[in-house]
């Protein structure tokens, strides 16, 4: 915003003079006569605008230059994410690698590929994202929020998804031996080719699972098992899968 404006020229010292009433005024009114006179002085400088407008030109040019810039800040921030998951690659622990799978799935990024094996991972949301070939074998993700995510061919065996939401998750073909699946949700997944031998399926919600094409479910557990569609518990039973409340795994 502009400040500089035409300033009236004060009034004669003689005159101005004559408003301090008092003796002791008259030093305050002097020192107030003069600032006066400055600010008519600096008031009529031209140079004073010209820096105005320069200041309020150098803002606008501050600005297009941070939202041109927006894209190089985004990569940036996208290759310090990719850095935190691939430096703690086969180490246990978080590592920081829940906020830089999040914050990367969140900007859309696919996670295709990514190895996260025996990392301790519990309450990770990574709804909608895309895992293609990835590996979270003997992960800890309990409670997590895997909605819709795209597991195909991806390795979670031996992970921990107790309690966790894999609900319309995509499992083509991905292998889910000894995964701890109780009390899990996987509402309308697809299990087409997963492997699930001596898998915990305690407690788990299945309803409209997809399991015409399961690969294997030799030894998994399906005690208290909910929701189950029609014909997939008889036929888990005959290809060697159990149900034995109370076990543990």
């Amino acid at each position: 915003m502009i400040t500089h404006r035409q300033r009236t020229r004060p009034v004669p010292w003689i005159v101005r003079r004559q408003s301090a009433t008092r003796n002791w005024l008259i030093p305050f009114t002097a020192l107030e006569w003069s600032l006066e006179w400055l600010a008519y002085a600096l008031g009529n400088w031209t140079l004073l605008e010209v820096l105005e407008y320069l200041g309020s030109f150098s803002v606008l040019v501050a600005v297009i230059f941070y939202f041109a810039e927006s894209g190089d800040r985004v990569k940036q921030r996208h290759y310090q994410a990719w850095q935190v998951i691939n430096t703690a690659q086969g180490k246990g622990g978080n590592g920081g690698r829940i906020e830089a799978l999040q914050e990367l799935n969140a900007d859309k990024v696919a996670l295709v590929g990514v190895d996260v094996s025996s990392a301790f991972l519990q309450g990770l949301n990574l709804k909608n994202a895309s895992l293609l070939r990835s590996d979270f074998s003997s992960a800890d993700l309990r409670n997590s929020n895997l909605a819709r995510v795209d597991f195909t061919l991806a390795n979670l065996n031996s992970a921990n998804l107790r309690g966790a939401t894999l609900d319309h998750a995509k499992c083509a073909d991905t292998d889910l031996r000894n995964t701890d699946l109780e009390d899990s949700s996987l509402m309308g997944a697809d299990l087409s080719g997963a492997s699930l031998d001596d898998a915990d399926i305690r407690g788990a919600d299945l309803r409209d699972v997809a399991w015409q094409r399961v690969k294997s479910i030799k030894g998994a557990n399906l005690a208290g098992a909910k929701n189950a569609p029609p014909g997939f518990v008889a036929w888990a039973l005959k290809n060697g899968a159990i149900d034995q409340a109370g076990t543990e795994k």
